[in-house]
């Protein structure tokens, strides 16, 4: 693979350099990413380090034969906020199939961990957590369903279940507890609650997820980039645009695809039309939570008028498969109206005001993004940290709260509607003529007759997803996906849940959790 540098990469491999003092060897680099195999004593120094430098640990992520190796390789994503490139830190595991933990010193690596252990049968030693995490106790011992050997099919009954799930446990005077679901009133997807209290406020809380894990990294492997679009659009619903944007930047940067000026506009429009749809959902949810549902009414209409407007552009109710400034101009005047008949109930924001704070200590360790970072004080927004098609020339508005509360989060996502609106105006202002497909270099092909048959690499891509940055890494080997890893903002951000509840009472859970509003489809693959 080319090897490409440019001023922030050479930064980085020369901060990287001079802590592990030892030669890096450089797999590959692009424009704002670069991978670097380093030794165990080399990996063991760097990672500290780069800790104390104030990098999050955004993937981690495992591939069986990378590269024609036989053993397992094990990828690092680090970021910076602010800073663009990506740092990709590769680890062999050689043939015991353990490895040494980096939990302590980067906690948001406990889920990625217990992932990939569940994943490829891997053992993190020192891992302060070792219990499984998308394998309930119905899968046996030994089954590990990424692995290269597994084959989709049913269970043998005759193979025992895997012992039980243990909960965390807190004893004292005045303890008890309090579960709820997986199964709820609503209709939503399973997730398990467990409530430790002490007379009304909450002082532990634990979630388990996963009860509907559905194999989409292994439906990928050895299926064509074209096949794998429906697989990303179907991570989480209402992330259909982001996630297929995602999939296809990242195939796109492996192939060398150029995306024509027009469809790059066009793409950006339609994510921002589902950050409007969803952000408006999660304001009515908010409302309807502390039983306001005239307040909420006004928001649950425009959002069905969205989605009729995208049933319109692209036969897709969620843009699976621009835009009218009149349009635009009348949904901004009825959404001031409903927002402002929101902020004006002084009930509403009583309920709003000082509940569900999450502190900005925890945005780095459990690599939160999205509004509800935003909310808390962090200025990360990969559209502006990393842009990407026409974000590059349309910079979107940048949003900041510092209280870290309900309220902050229901200003923080009412101003990112508002700042979407006004970036699809000026997307669609003059919009260049044009193909809005890719052309083979030459050829006259279209997108979907491109010949990537013979392409072999790999590349990462980060969008920001309407709940914040999700993550795709496609490995091809000659034009067929052999490793696909999507990582939502999701699956990181559930974890702010179990703080965020922390002092106060149980009848606030449901409005605190409909504020961050995480996606169970997008945590649950």
């Amino acid at each position: 693979m080319d090897i490409k540098m440019n001023e922030d990469i050479t930064e980085l491999l020369s901060t990287v350099s001079s802590i592990a003092q030892e030669k890096l060897e450089i797999l590959s680099t692009r424009e704002n990413e670069i991978y670097l195999r380093i030794s165990e004593t080399g990996f063991k120094e760097v990672c500290p380090a780069l800790a104390e430098r104030k990098f999050s640990l955004i993937g981690l992520f495992c591939a069986e034969a990378f590269e024609g190796k036989d053993n397992f390789t094990l990828f690092y994503a680090f970021k910076k906020g602010g800073m663009s490139p990506v740092l990709i830190l590769v680890r062999e595991t050689g043939n015991e199939k353990r490895i040494t933990s980096i939990a302590e010193t980067f906690p948001s690596a406990s889920w990625f961990e217990r992932e990939v252990r569940d994943g490829f049968g891997i053992e993190f030693d020192g891992a302060f957590d070792t219990r499984r995490l998308f394998l309930h106790e119905c899968y046996p011992e030994g089954f590990h369903p990424l692995l290269k050997s597994f084959k989709n099919g049913p269970i043998s009954p005759v193979e025992a279940p895997h012992k039980e799930y243990k909960f965390r446990q807190h004893k004292g005077e005045g303890v008890y507890q309090i579960p709820v679901g997986p199964v709820h009133a609503g209709i939503i997807e399973p997730g398990h609650f467990r409530f430790s209290v002490i007379g009304e406020p909450i002082f532990s809380l634990e979630i388990r997820l996963f009860y509907k894990h559905r194999g989409i990294e292994k439906l990928a492997e050895g299926k064509n980039p074209s096949e794998c679009v429906a697989l990303a659009e179907a991570v989480s619903g209402d992330e259909s645009m982001a996630n297929a944007a995602g999939f296809c930047m990242a195939v796109e940067q492996v192939c060398g695809i150029k995306v024509p000026e027009r469809a790059e506009r066009l793409r950006v429009v339609m994510l921002e039309l589902e950050r409007i749809y969803s952000l408006l959902g999660d304001l009515a949810g908010m409302a309807v939570d502390v039983g306001f549902a005239l307040v909420a009414s006004p928001f649950f209409i425009l959002r069905e008028e969205v989605f009729r407007l995208n049933e319109k552009l692209t036969g897709s109710r969620f843009l699976r498969g621009i835009t009218f400034p009149e349009f635009l101009g009348k949904f901004s005047r009825s959404f001031e109206s409903a927002y402002n008949r929101a902020t004006s109930s002084s009930s509403l924001i009583d309920r709003f005001v000082t509940t569900g704070v999450i502190k900005k200590e925890l945005i780095s360790p459990l690599n939160l993004t999205g509004p509800i970072a935003r909310a808390s004080g962090s200025s990360s927004d990969t559209r502006l940290d990393r842009p990407y098609g026409a974000y590059r020339n349309f910079t979107p508005e940048h949003c900041l709260r510092k209280k870290g509360d309900v309220f902050s989060r229901f200003e923080i996502k009412a101003s990112e509607i508002r700042a979407a609106v006004g970036l699809i105006l000026r997307l669609t202002e003059k919009l260049p003529q044009g193909p809005v497909l890719a052309e083979n270099s030459g050829s006259g092909e279209s997108a979907g007759e491109i010949n990537i048959s013979g392409t072999t690499g790999y590349s990462l891509s980060l969008v920001e997803a309407p709940r914040g940055q999700n993550l795709h890494w496609v490995y091809l080997k000659n034009g067929i996906v052999d490793r696909y890893k999507v990582r939502t903002a999701s699956f990181c951000n559930w974890q702010a849940i179990e703080h965020a509840v922390l002092g106060n009472i149980v009848p606030d859970f449901p409005l605190i959790n409909k504020s961050l509003n995480l996606s169970y489809a997008g945590t649950d693959l």
